[in-house]
C-alpha cells in the first residue's frame, strides 16, 4: 500500500468513525433519556416529512407518531405498565415499528417474534418472554391459535384485522384511543440501561434466545451508522429484511428515522423485484445481509438495475467474492459493513470500504475497543489455555475466537445477555487474561491484518475436522459460489462410521444440468485437497433464517443416508476426478470400510 492510499485510509477511518461518534456520544446508561425520547425528538424535528412508505401508503413522521400515540394509550387501559411485555407476531408492515415506539411511551417492552416460528418454538418465544398478550397479523392468526387455545393459561390476543378466532380487533380498539402523548411520567422511573425491546436469535441451531435490548443498546444502533454514510432527511431507505431482527428493525430503521429520511417497507425480500421497487419508491440506501447481496448478483439482468439512486448501503455477511461483483454490476460503492450480534458487545465498522473487511481497529484505537482474538481447540471448541491458565491471544493472520470484555460501568462494554440466566451465563468466559476478568464469547472466527482490518472467518461450530486439518464452511462455499452452475451453497459436515473428524458436505440449489468433473476440477483449483467436498445433495430450494442464514441443523442430522433424503445425494470419486450418484449400494460400502472417502 502507498504513501498516498495510506492517507487516505487513515482520513477515512478518522472521518467515518469520527462522525459515528459525534452520534453516540450522548448516549448513556444511566440517563434517563431513552430510546422513546430520541425518537419522539425526531418526530418534533421532521413532523412533515415522509417517514414510512408501504405500497401505496405512507406516513409523516407526525401521523407515525398520532398511531403510536394510539397504541400507548391502548396499553395504558389494558392495564399495562412498564417493565411489562406484550408480543408482537408480525411481518413487516406500515405499522410495525409505530407499534413498539407505542408501547415504549408507557415503558412497556415488544417481544419481537420471528414470523418463521411455529408450535414449540413459537411457544417457548412467548413464554421466556414472559409475555401478557399477543397482537399479531391476521396471516400468523392460525399458529398462534394451535397453542394458545390448549394452553393453560392462554394471553389475549389481538389482530390487525378483523376479529375471529377468538382474537379481538386491534385496529378498531385503537380508533377509540387518543392519538395524544401520554405523560412522559409513566416512563420516568427508567433509565437507559433499562430494556426496551426483546428479539430473538434466527434458530439456525437449537430454540431461540431472547436477548434483552436495552434503550443504550437501541440508541447505539441506531445512531451508529448515519454518519458514515452521510444519512439526511432526503434519504429513503429500502427495508427488505425483517424489521424483527437488529440489522433491519434497529440498524435500520434509526439510520433512516433519527436523520429524518424515509424508511421504505417491503412485506419480504424479492430478487427479481428489488431493482424495480428501488427505482419506483427512489430508494438512496438500503441495509443488507450477505446472502441477499448474493442472491442479486444471481438474478438475470433487468433495466431497472441501470437506473436505480442507491448510493449507500449497510450491513453485514457481505463475502468478498460478492462484494466486487455487486460493486462492478450495481455500481454502488459506499458499502459500510459492520460486524455485531444483538446481544453482543462487540462492534466493528469497515468506515472505508476495504473489499472483504468487518471493520478496523488500528494500533492508535486499541484502547477504544474491548475485542480479542484467541486461539481455540477445534476439538472442544474451547479456548485454548497457555500453562499459566489464561488464554492465548492469536497473531497477526491467524484466525481466533473474537471476544468482547465485558465492563458493567462503560455503556459500550455492558453485556445485557437473554432472557435466561442459564444461557447467558453459556456464553461468558471467566479468569481470560487475568484473575475475575469476564468476557463474551461471540462464537465467532475472525482474523486481522498488519493493518488493523479484520475479517470474519467461519462460525466457531462451522469449522469442522477432517483429515487432521480444519475446514473452513465459508471458504468451501466461496469455491462453490465462482462456479456457473450452483448457488445457495450451504457447506457442513457429516459424521462418517470409521473416520475421524466430519466429512464435508455442500447442498445447493442447481441452476442448471451440472458437469461434476468440471465442478471437481474447479474446487480443486480453488481449495486444499482435505477442504474438498467428499457429499453433495441436490436441493430445490435453501431453507435461510428470517435473515438469510442457511438452517444446518437438518441438514447436518440428515447426513448422507440416501434413504434419509429426497434429494439426488452425490459422492466425490477421486480416481475418477468427478462425484458419482449415491446409490444404497456404495452408501453400504462406505458403512463397511470397503469404499475409502
Amino acid at each position: 500500500m502507498g504513501f498516498i492510499a495510506a492517507i487516505r485510509r487513515e482520513y477515512m477511518f478518522i472521518t467515518g468513525m469520527g462522525a459515528t461518534l459525534k452520534r453516540i456520544k450522548h448516549i448513556d446508561s444511566e440517563s434517563h433519556f431513552l430510546l422513546t425520547d430520541e425518537m419522539e425528538q425526531a418526530v418534533d424535528r421532521f413532523t412533515n416529512n415522509t417517514a414510512f412508505l408501504y405500497g401505496d401508503e405512507s406516513w409523516t413522521y407526525a401521523q407515525f407518531d398520532a398511531y403510536a400515540n394510539r397504541v400507548a394509550n391502548w396499553a395504558l387501559g389494558q392495564g399495562y405498565k412498564a417493565g411489562d411485555t406484550v408480543a408482537f407476531f408480525c411481518n413487516n408492515r406500515l405499522e410495525f415499528v409505530a407499534i413498539w415506539f407505542g408501547l415504549s411511551k408507557i415503558g412497556a417492552i415488544a417481544a419481537l417474534l420471528n414470523t418463521q416460528l411455529v408450535g414449540k418454538s413459537l411457544t417457548h418465544c412467548i413464554t421466556v418472554a414472559d409475555s401478557k398478550a399477543i397482537i399479531l397479523e391476521p396471516d400468523l392468526l392460525d399458529e398462534v391459535c394451535a397453542i394458545n387455545d390448549n394452553a393453560d393459561n392462554p394471553l389475549p390476543v389481538w389482530t390487525l384485522g378483523k376479529a375471529q378466532k377468538g382474537a379481538q380487533d386491534f385496529n378498531a380498539a385503537l380508533q377509540k384511543c387518543s392519538d395524544q402523548r401520554p405523560p412522559k411520567e409513566l416512563r420516568a422511573a427508567l433509565k437507559a440501561k433499562d430494556v426496551v425491546l426483546k428479539m430473538f436469535t434466527s434458530g439456525t441451531t437449537g430454540l431461540p434466545k431472547a436477548a434483552l435490548v436495552t434503550h443504550t443498546r437501541a440508541q447505539r444502533y441506531m445512531n451508529t451508522f448515519s454518519g458514515v454514510i452521510h444519512a439526511g432527511p432526503k434519504d429513503r431507505m429500502m427495508m427488505v429484511l425483517p424489521l424483527f431482527h437488529a440489522t433491519g428493525g434497529i440498524c435500520g430503521v434509526g439510520t433512516a428515522l433519527l436523520t429524518g429520511g424515509a424508511i421504505v417497507v417491503q412485506r419480504q425480500f424479492s430478487a427479481s423485484k428489488f431493482w424495480d421497487e428501488a427505482v419506483r419508491s427512489d430508494a438512496t440506501i438500503f441495509m443488507y445481509v450477505g446472502e441477499l447481496c448474493r442472491f442479486l448478483v444471481n438474478t438475470p439482468e433487468t433495466p431497472a438495475e441501470h437506473h436505480h439512486k442507491i448510493r449507500a448501503m449497510i450491513g453485514n455477511g457481505l463475502r468478498p467474492d460478492v462484494w466486487k461483483r455487486f460493486v462492478d454490476r450495481f455500481g454502488v460503492h459506499h458499502i459500510a459493513e459492520f460486524y455485531g450480534a444483538t446481544e453482543g458487545n462487540v462492534g466493528l465498522l469497515n468506515a472505508d470500504g476495504q473489499i472483504g473487511a468487518i471493520g478496523r481497529v488500528p494500533w492508535y484505537a486499541r484502547k477504544s475497543f474491548n475485542l480479542t482474538l484467541v486461539q481455540i481447540d477445534r476439538e472442544t471448541m474451547l479456548p485454548v489455555r497457555g500453562p499459566d491458565g489464561y488464554c492465548v491471544k492469536v497473531k497477526t493472520g491467524e484466525a481466533g475466537e473474537a471476544l468482547g470484555r465485558i465492563d458493567p460501568k462503560d455503556s459500550r462494554f455492558r453485556y445485557d445477555g437473554y432472557g435466561s440466566k442459564t444461557e447467558t451465563e453459556k456464553k461468558l468466559l471467566h479468569d481470560v487474561f487475568e484473575p475475575g476478568d469476564m468476557y463474551f464469547r461471540t462464537g465467532d472466527l475472525m482474523r486481522f491484518d498488519k493493518h488493523g482490518y479484520y475479517y470474519f472467518v467461519d462460525r466457531v461450530g462451522d469449522t469442522f475436522r477432517w483429515m487432521a486439518e480444519n475446514v473452513s464452511t465459508g471458504e468451501v462455499a466461496e469455491a462453490f459460489s465462482s462456479f456457473d452452475g450452483a448457488t445457495h451453497t450451504n457447506v457442513y459436515g457429516v459424521e462418517v462410521p470409521g473416520y475421524d473428524g466430519r466429512a464435508g458436505m455442500a447442498a445447493y440449489v442447481p441452476t442448471g444440468p451440472i458437469d461434476y468433473q468440471a465442478l471437481f476440477a474447479h474446487l480443486s483449483e480453488q481449495l486444499p485437497n482435505y477442504a474438498v467436498p467428499i457429499f453433495l445433495r441436490e436441493s430445490q430450494a435453501a431453507e435461510t433464517t428470517g435473515t438469510f442464514k442457511f438452517r444446518k441443523v437438518d441438514l447436518v442430522e440428515d447426513g448422507f443416508d440416501p434413504q434419509k433424503i429426497s434429494d439426488p445425494v452425490y459422492v466425490l470419486d477421486r480416481a475418477a476426478k468427478t462425484y458419482l450418484p449415491l446409490t444404497k449400494t456404495i452408501y453400504g460400502q462406505i458403512l463397511s470400510g470397503k469404499m475409502r472417502l
